[in-house]
């Protein structure tokens, strides 16, 4: 066993996490804040900086470090500048680079999902399938695909990027361009904007929720076609991977119907009649993903 310690940030659109784990794997210390919300990428590099500092104070004497951060993008290989990122004042940013040279360290950034994915599948409901995928369903909507144990990241870094499928030409604009994506569906801040068009008022997914389970129609209305799109989404990825199981993270994890009118909602769209895919719930937490960022931040050591 290395006298290594491991520093992993999850940052979210909502939330942003930070663990320490020490070189046998205990949890040290972790802190859970909101991620800023309106004061663009310089807010955002200064909450990642500082809770990195605060874990880092916690650091046993006599024991070194290394820092893993998952973020909603990924990294270009070529210019090594955000893309492809929800939280979108990060898109075209050096982040790596900016952290690096504020920490005084070398850092290891990889997808949000893929941490997820990671951590899943080394201690969580992925641990023992051959072929998993793991899904973020928060702010925005991610996935990783897991095989034999090895997370793969693909040639262009998007592997089980499923929230950016476009699913209707006619749909709601997202940020990446597209129409009618997966993630203007089923993240919460796609029903949520759903919600806003069709009604004029601002829910948040937990209202809308928690309303539907109360009987208001027009939330019921609109939770119904979260699940259904739930499942045409899911549906239609299973019948392309065809995996063992999936694993649900994210905020939207905690919604008890997905893995009951959910689950029914993807047997009808996935190619089979007797859907065998496993449906799971995480077993690390909703954000599972910030165990995941410091097991990546281990490579850096390698």
């Amino acid at each position: 066993m290395t006298n290594t310690a491991s520093i992993g940030v999850d940052l979210g659109g909502t939330k942003t996490e930070v663990i320490l784990l020490a070189p046998d794997g205990a949890v040290l210390f972790r802190e859970r804040k909101g991620s800023p919300r309106d004061n663009g990428y310089e807010a955002m590099l200064n909450t990642l900086v500082n809770l990195v500092g605060e874990a880092a104070v916690k650091v046993p004497q006599g024991t070194t470090y290394t820092v893993g951060i998952g973020i909603p993008g990924s990294l270009d290989e070529t210019t090594g500048l955000v893309r492809n990122a929800n939280s979108t004042c990060l898109i075209g940013r050096p982040l790596k680079a900016d952290i690096e040279r504020l920490l005084d360290r070398p850092v290891r950034i990889r997808n949000d999902a893929d941490c997820f994915t990671l951590a899943e599948c080394r201690a969580g409901a992925g641990k023992g399938y051959g072929l998993f995928f793991g899904v973020i369903m928060g702010t925005g909507c991610g996935g990783g695909i897991c095989i034999d144990g090895i997370v793969r990241e693909g040639q262009h870094r998007i592997a089980g990027e499923w929230g950016h499928v476009s699913m209707d030409k006619n749909g709601a604009p997202c940020y990446c361009g597209n129409l009618g994506c997966v993630e203007t569906l089923i993240s919460g801040s796609g029903v949520e904007a759903t919600y806003l068009r069709k009604y004029g008022q601002r829910k948040t997914m937990d209202e809308i929720v928690s309303h539907a389970r109360s009987g208001n129609q027009e939330c019921r209305e609109l939770f119904d076609t979260f699940l259904d799109d739930f499942g045409r989404c899911l549906g239609g990825l299973i019948s392309i991977l065809d995996p063992d199981a999936v694993v649900l993270g994210g905020g939207l994890s905690n919604i008890d119907e997905l893995y009951t009118i959910g689950r029914e909602r993807v047997a009808k769209y996935a190619f089979h009649d007797n859907l065998k895919t496993q449906i799971l719930k995480n077993q690390l937490g909703d954000s599972a993903g910030v165990f995941g960022a410091a097991w990546i931040g281990q490579e850096c050591s390698l």
